[in-house]
C-alpha cells in the first residue's frame, strides 16, 4: 500500500508537499536553446531539426516540442537567451562603461556560446525568419546605447552623436581581435579603443 499522507505529532494525517522541478526545468531549457543556437549557427534554420536539438540538449525530444512547439519561436528564444548576457551599464563614467562594456563582449565573443551565436546572426542575412529576432536584439542593444549616450552628452562627457555609429566605431576592432585570435584582448585594448574613439568624436564635433 502507497502511503499519500504523513501523520502530523497529534496523529492528524496532513498532506506531502511534492518538490517543485523548477530548478531541473530551467536547466533544462537552457540546455535546449543553448543547442539550438549551435545547431542554428551551424545549418540555418531551414535545417533545424527537433531531434537534433534533443540528442544535443541531452533532453527527450518531446521536453522541445513541449516548451516550443513552434520552430520560429524555438530560435527566436535561443537568441533572446544569449543576445542579454552583455549589458552597457550607466554609472556616470561614459568611459568607464564603455571600457567595461567592450571587455565583457570580448569575453562573451570567445565562449562557445557566443561564436555559435556570431554565426547565427550571420545567417540573418540570408534568412528573414533568423532576421526579425536579430534586428530585436540589436534595436534593444542600440536604444541602451543611446540613452547613455545622451546621458553622456547632458553631463558634457560628449558631443552629441549617433549611437548606431558609436557602437560600430567601438565594436569593430573587438569583432576583429577575437576572430582573428592573434593575440588576447586585455583591457588595455579595450581602453585604447575607448580613447581614440572619444578622442576623435570630440575633436571632430562642431
Amino acid at each position: 500500500m502507497t502511503a499519500t499522507r504523513k501523520q502530523d505529532t497529534d496523529g492528524a494525517p496532513r498532506p506531502v508537499t511534492a518538490r517543485r522541478p523548477g530548478g531541473r526545468t530551467a536547466r533544462t531549457r537552457a540546455r535546449i536553446l543553448e543547442a539550438t543556437l549551435h545547431l542554428v549557427a551551424r545549418d540555418g534554420i531551414a535545417g533545424l531539426r527537433y531531434e537534433e536539438v534533443a540528442e544535443l540538449a541531452g533532453v527527450h525530444k518531446t521536453s522541445v516540442y513541449r516548451n516550443w512547439p513552434d520552430r520560429e519561436e524555438l530560435v527566436n528564444a535561443a537568441l533572446l537567451q544569449y543576445s542579454g548576457s552583455v549589458e552597457l551599464e550607466d554609472t556616470g563614467d561614459l568611459r568607464h562603461d564603455l571600457v567595461n562594456y567592450l571587455v565583457a563582449l570580448a569575453d562573451l565573443l570567445s565562449t562557445t556560446t557566443g561564436r555559435a551565436m556570431q554565426r547565427a546572426i550571420q545567417s540573418a542575412r540570408e534568412n528573414p525568419e533568423v532576421a526579425l529576432p536579430v534586428n530585436r536584439i540589436f534595436e534593444r542593444r542600440l536604444a541602451n546605447l543611446q540613452q547613455v549616450v545622451d546621458h553622456a552628452v547632458a553631463r558634457g562627457e560628449l558631443p552629441p552623436v549617433d549611437g548606431y555609429f558609436l557602437a560600430e566605431m567601438l565594436t569593430g576592432p573587438v569583432h576583429l581581435y577575437v576572430s582573428r585570435s592573434l593575440r588576447p584582448f586585455t583591457r588595455a585594448e579595450a581602453e585604447r579603443i575607448t580613447d581614440v574613439v572619444l578622442a576623435g568624436l570630440r575633436h571632430t564635433a562642431g
